[in-house]
């Protein structure tokens, strides 16, 4: 709501992949190829359309494509005072080269975020990581989400990707912003979005947001009714794989536990050939995050858990050159980071086009309001 050589080191015990190759003397390169002889077309689709309105969506990590999907990009009618309450007034000013336009508005002091998903094709399957928020959903806490129309499947077709082609659903925590797109609905029945898809859960996070088990967040009432229609629908369909700990995808991708912001957060470790990435989800929702990981935002279920993990994941990062993919960066949406004392910096930007503002269309602009501010967490 987010490149020059480095000394080879050795892989720490996470999130690093036990017998990933040490990383190359020169930097990572993001360009798009012809790797996946399933996926040709598709892939010749995408180049076109990115030639013709010279932007770039997708791009190739080692035998991984990865391509982000838009829902919304805009203002969330939240200060970074409010959003990211410790840091300090003079961090935004100091930073402010970097933060303003794409991830805070100089003119409103409101702060911009994406909600997006990215869908990876990884060894033949397709794989999307989060689902955002959806639409029609009835959020009485969160109203900014309630009952939108995006054309949120639209961008997936834009990829070359219909909802009976993905493998493989990834919902690394369920917030309301991360797990909307699991359903869809169907007359008066909410049903998966993804008939052929496993959806891959946290188990501890299934735990804590299932209000059988009576548990009492930090974010009070705003998840209401999203494990209702967006988590336990999947799960009467047979089709959700609840995991703890670490989770291997394929050769390609593993999942780790990564918690703090919400009991079970998780991160997907990306390493193939001599690319790495890991996508963080709400691990950090703003640079502001890489220049002092100690501060977290307001939607932490365990502040102090959220920092530690934070400096952990980040650590392995910068000392592997991954690229750090969050869910909620704007602008190129993913940074190589580098230490820097005892925090870190952004050593370079992918190379996604940034988003423009949300105007008009089918989508709706929300506007964030105390009460549902969780709609960004």
């Amino acid at each position: 709501m987010e490149q020059t050589a480095h000394p080879t080191r050795t892989a720490p015990a996470a999130p690093a992949a036990p017998e990933a190759p040490t990383a190359p003397a020169t930097a990572p390169a993001f360009q798009s190829d012809e790797r996946h002889e399933r996926h040709e077309r598709d892939e010749r689709d995408e180049r076109d359309e990115s030639h013709e309105t010279h932007e770039t969506h997708r791009i190739e990590l080692g035998n991984v494509s990865v391509t982000r999907v838009k829902e919304y990009y805009g203002p969330v009618d939240m200060t970074p005072g409010q959003f990211f309450p410790t840091v300090p007034q003079e961090a935004w000013h100091d930073g402010a080269a970097w933060h303003t336009p794409h991830f805070l508005d100089p003119r409103t002091n409101i702060v911009n975020s994406a909600v997006q998903s990215w869908l990876l094709r990884s060894e033949g399957r397709t794989i999307l990581v989060d689902t955002g928020v959806g639409n029609h959903k009835e959020r009485p806490y969160s109203p900014v989400w309630s009952h939108l129309r995006t054309d949120f499947l639209s961008g997936l077709a834009r990829a070359g990707v219909a909802p009976e082609d993905v493998d493989l659903v990834i919902n690394t925590h369920l917030h309301v912003d991360h797990v909307g797109w699991n359903t869809r609905l169907d007359g008066r029945e909410w049903v998966p979005t993804f008939p052929n898809a496993t959806y891959l859960m946290p188990k501890d996070d299934y735990d804590f947001w299932n209000p059988a088990n009576g548990h009492e967040p930090l974010l009070g009432r705003g998840n209401q009714n999203v494990f209702e229609d967006s988590v336990a629908p999947v799960h009467r369909a047979g089709q959700v794989h609840l995991w703890q700990g670490e989770h291997r995808i394929d050769a390609n991708l593993r999942l780790d536990a990564a918690p703090g912001h919400t009991p079970g957060s998780s991160v997907l470790t990306l390493v193939s050939g001599t690319d790495r990435a890991v996508f963080v989800g709400d691990l950090l929702h703003s640079p502001v995050q890489l220049v002092d990981p100690d501060h977290n935002s307001c939607f932490c279920e365990d502040p102090v858990l959220a920092r530690t993990t934070r400096r952990r994941i980040l650590g392995w990062a910068a000392d592997h050159r991954a690229l750090v993919v969050p869910a909620h960066l704007g602008g190129h949406g993913a940074a190589e980071v580098e230490r820097s004392g005892n925090a870190f910096t952004v050593k370079g930007w992918a190379p996604f086009t940034p988003y423009a503002r949300t105007d008009g269309g089918e989508e709706r602009t929300p506007r964030v309001t105390r009460e549902g501010r969780v709609a960004t967490a």
